[in-house]
């Protein structure tokens, strides 16, 4: 059993392209997806338009059965993490009831998923992991109609969050979560098993950021997170978004800005290297399959007891306190758009290196600090 809980207010105008991207759900094979292979639950809070009856006539059109919950929620609950959190909620408890551990399934009211979304989230879930968080892509024409210095902004990021996450996965490599994958949780689009999410209290209660939120406290309690890339969704660019903080609002401040800065993610290619070695170190570390090193093995970055931390301890919170503890660890001030072409080569500069096969002559191993300050150096 699978339910796709959507919160929407006031998505009138938008639901519509929603709900008909889930009933045109087809496999990899292009066959459609049984009728009935998932619940659709539309979690209606305080919507002032005819957001409940577009839903309620469209529901007759579709293969699947729908489930209309219409509430409104207290004035210190009315955010968009909220209204995620109330809709899985009630999508669990739907499961719970039939006494199974099915999937709850999440995206927005302003987005659509793509034609093999549900196919490709069930196939990921077939190779083990507890979680899997979509690719976001923007809606194209909605894109495009924003100008071409925006157009231009987004491919430079793009283009550089897809070499720094190729980095994390070669020098923190997960089995669980092989490249090619993403760095970005969004609520667009997730999905977790029942089970991993009543383990940890279900969708943490944040009026913004409450997607990010989830897969990083599943990775905290031990659950594996799969960031794949053939899950994907097109999701809206207007600035009339429903969150305040969210991310229209990030839109309207970079559309009136052209080069105000990136997202906290996008630091320098050397620090992101750097960092993504030590975590990679860290996490063998806590697995036990290496031991730590001396002080002065040139594996202590800090006079801290993280480094020394038992095998079995959480990873995240181990990070964490690793990074306040070392100011080699510490971000930086963000990238700012001017600042990516640079940025760009250093980057792949690195990952000519780190793409070399095992056993080259000129290989950087990715578990060596020492030479990957040799290659700063270089770069």
């Amino acid at each position: 059993p699978a339910i796709v809980a959507i919160p929407a207010c006031n998505e009138a105008v938008k639901i519509e392209a929603c709900l008909s991207a889930l009933a045109m759900q087809r496999d990899e094979a292009g066959a459609p997806v049984a009728a009935g292979a998932f619940d659709i639950l539309i979690f209606a809070n305080n919507c002032s338009d005819a957001t409940v009856d577009v839903v309620t006539a469209f529901a007759k059109l579709l293969p699947h059965r729908m489930m209309v919950v219409e509430e409104r929620l207290a004035t210190d609950r009315m955010s968009a993490g909220w209204a995620r959190k109330r809709a899985m909620d009630l999508a669990a408890a739907c499961l719970a009831e039939r006494g199974a551990n099915g999937l709850i399934l999440t995206t927005d009211a302003d987005s659509c998923v793509s034609p093999t979304w549900f196919a490709a989230t069930i196939d990921e879930f077939s190779k083990g992991v507890d979680c899997v968080a979509g690719y976001i892509d923007a809606n194209p024409l909605e894109l495009v109609s924003l100008g071409r210095r925006f157009l231009a902004r987004g491919r430079l990021e793009d283009t550089y969050l897809r070499l720094i996450a190729e980095i994390y996965a070669r020098c923190d490599h997960r089995p669980h979560d092989p490249w090619p994958n993403h760095r970005v949780s969004s609520g667009a689009s997730l999905a977790v098993t029942l089970a991993a999410y009543r383990a940890i209290g279900g969708l943490p209660p944040l009026p913004v950021g409450e997607d990010s939120a989830l897969t990083a406290t599943l990775e905290r309690a031990g659950f594996k997170v799969r960031h794949a890339m053939g899950v994907s969704v097109s999701t809206s660019c207007r600035f009339d978004g429903r969150a305040q903080g969210g991310a229209a609002d990030t839109m309207r401040q970079r559309h009136a800005m052209p080069d105000a800065p990136c997202d906290d993610d996008l630091e320098p290619a050397l620090a992101a290297t750097r960092r993504a070695i030590y975590r990679g170190r860290l996490r063998a570390v806590l697995n036990g399959s290496v031991v730590p090193q001396s002080p002065g093995g040139g594996w202590r970055i800090a006079e801290s007891d993280s480094w020394n931390a038992k095998p079995g301890a959480a990873f995240e919170d181990v990070w964490r306190k690793l990074c306040q503890d070392s100011p080699s660890l510490q971000r930086g001030r963000p990238l700012r758009p001017s600042d990516l072409p640079r940025q760009i080569a250093i980057a792949r500069l690195i990952l000519r290196h780190l793409r070399l096969p095992a056993g080259s002559a000129k290989t950087v191993p990715a578990d060596t600090p020492h030479r990957a300050a040799t290659l700063a150096l270089a770069v």
